[in-house]
């Protein structure tokens, strides 16, 4: 099966939740297990939340895009904002950085993104913004046999 498809949305932390909830929908006919699934999930969730609290500071104005694709079993996609940027991608990699300590950020985003996605890459520049690409695959889907 292959697929595509584009989401954007303004930067405010509810339309999370929209992100995470159209992306479950388009790769339903993969039929992924409930462990994929909330990996899946989780992955955008990450991704989203990064571009609209540290990308555009929530400013509730501007414009997140998400592109992704299916192709057979596998998933890409890509989360791109045209905010702030990040200054130095290895150290916002790293396991508990975070820009924002005082809106309780565990710096967790990229590590989690990355146990769960078979592969991650950050491309950023300093007030052009930053695409965030991950790539999934899912188990094959056993052939079912269908009423007619």
């Amino acid at each position: 099966m292959n697929n595509e498809m584009t989401l954007s949305f303004v930067a405010i932390e509810e339309n999370e939740a929209l992100a995470r909830m159209t992306m479950t929908c388009f790769i339903t006919p993969l039929d992924p297990t409930i462990e994929e699934l909330s990996e899946f999930k989780t992955i955008v969730s990450e991704a989203v939340t990064n571009a609209i609290i540290h990308g555009y500071d929530c400013d509730g104005k501007s414009e997140v895009t998400i592109h992704a694709k299916i192709e057979d079993s596998k998933v890409t996609m890509t989360v791109k904002d045209e905010g702030n940027g990040i200054f130095d991608v290895n150290q916002a990699m790293e396991p508990m950085f975070t820009t924002k300590p005082l809106l309780e950020r565990s710096g967790m985003g990229f590590t989690i993104m990355e146990s769960f996605a078979d592969r991650v890459s950050v491309e950023s520049e300093i007030g052009q913004g930053t695409v965030v690409r991950f790539e999934k695959t899912f188990s094959p889907v056993a052939e079912k046999s269908r009423m007619r």
